[in-house]
């Protein structure tokens, strides 16, 4: 599974069985991840353990086995999937000699990468910050290093005098100019919604495929890689659909299981607008054979962030990975549910269109009838 190639740090991928099941999967992800975080996979450790030990998560035995892993792949750090305490990562860097980061860590430093916009690089800064907070009583140790590297890009490196008050007033100026973000996001949102604009956002887990499919859409160059978190910055277009005129669609981050609280946090003022759409075009990798736990790992972040209430248009992907057709598939009352479709060769984007122009003039009557029946409730009393 862990092919050698050459580039970027050598890194040992620790991941131990804790009886929460889909170990294989769990493993194809951090793969997926570090590779996405232009670092090699040399070695591989893994076990089982009923639960994780208090100091060092593996175990004094475990640890003698990744020390023997990174010694002999000469690799120059390890990265656990699975979230660490500031002690534990402390005791591992002691015993094995070399930088440790969690998985949180790696999904940060990945973010750190790959933020172009303004507001991207202030939410990933934030989240970095907010999770080095809970790790100064390492003593920025494991930054002395210039070189670089995994858990070592963003604030990191320039911070090395940095005390918790200092670091408090960082955190306080982000928030602020975050909200400040906000507002301005809200302004935009009252004015699109009183120009009748169905707001879409394109929502789903990370690799399925929502820029290739918004690029489909919009003809428009948004990038998109066959990597994790290929998008960052939401980027967001005027669609035209036919009789239903225009529809404003978004491409937004993608979602991971176990997405650090700290992002989720951070990126609120990004994610919010996801709150706030009128629809949410959810895109599933439909060749997954973790589709349906994806699904759900999506649905608990948007609960999280309180999209849960937000209608979907669930849309099944990579058609031309399965072979099946593509269809609109309707409930019992007509209601479209669901839209099978190939992004990347196009069949079935033009069902999807379709939808949606048919949701859009459904949002429009609805819209209108709630006017029509406010103006003559308002006639009534007066």
């Amino acid at each position: 599974m862990f092919d050698r190639h050459a580039g970027g740090e050598r890194v040992v991928v620790v991941q131990l069985d804790l009886g929460s099941g889909e170990f294989d999967e769990r493993l194809e992800e951090i793969r997926l991840l570090v590779e996405s975080a232009g670092a090699e996979v040399c070695g591989l450790v893994t076990g089982r353990r009923q639960s994780p030990d208090p100091a060092t998560f593996a175990g004094k035995g475990k640890v003698l086995e990744i020390a023997a892993e990174v010694s002999a792949n000469q690799a120059e750090l390890v990265v656990f999937n699975h979230a660490l305490s500031p002690a534990q990562e402390r005791n591992l860097e002691r015993a094995l000699q070399c930088r440790v980061v969690d998985r949180t860590s790696l999904i940060l430093d990945i973010f750190a990468q790959r933020a172009q916009s303004s507001e991207g690089k202030l939410q990933v800064e934030l989240a970095q910050l907010d999770h080095l907070a809970t790790r100064l009583v390492r003593g920025w140790t494991h930054l002395e290093r210039q070189k670089g590297g995994i858990g070592l890009r963003g604030p990191g490196e320039t911070q090395l005098e940095t005390d918790r008050r200092l670091l408090g007033k960082r955190v306080k100026v982000l928030r602020e100019r975050l909200d400040r973000v906000q507002r301005q996001r809200k302004v935009q949102r009252r004015a699109r919604s009183r120009g009748d604009v169905l707001g879409v956002s394109l929502v789903g887990y990370t690799n399925a495929g929502k820029s290739t499919l918004f690029n489909a859409l919009t003809h428009t160059g948004a990038y998109a890689a066959n990597q994790l978190f290929a998008t960052l910055d939401t980027t967001s277009r005027r669609l035209w659909i036919g009789e239903a005129g225009n529809i404003v669609i978004s491409d937004t981050v993608g979602f991971v299981r176990d997405l650090p609280h700290e992002l989720v946090e951070a990126f609120h003022a990004t994610l919010d607008a996801t709150a706030q759409a009128d629809l949410l075009v959810h895109v599933v990798d439909s060749a997954s054979p973790s589709r349906e736990r994806q699904i759900a790992e999506v649905n608990k972040v948007l609960t999280e962030i309180g999209a849960s209430q937000v209608p979907q248009l669930l849309v099944m992907n990579k058609l031309d990975l399965t072979d099946l057709p593509p269809a609109v598939e309707r409930d019992e009352y007509g209601k479209i549910t669901q839209v099978r479709l190939s992004a990347k060769r196009g069949d079935g984007v033009p069902l999807l269109r379709e939808a949606l122009a048919e949701i859009a003039l459904e949002n429009l009557r609805s819209s209108r009838e709630q006017y029509d029946k406010a103006g003559t409730d308002l006639s009534l009393a007066t």
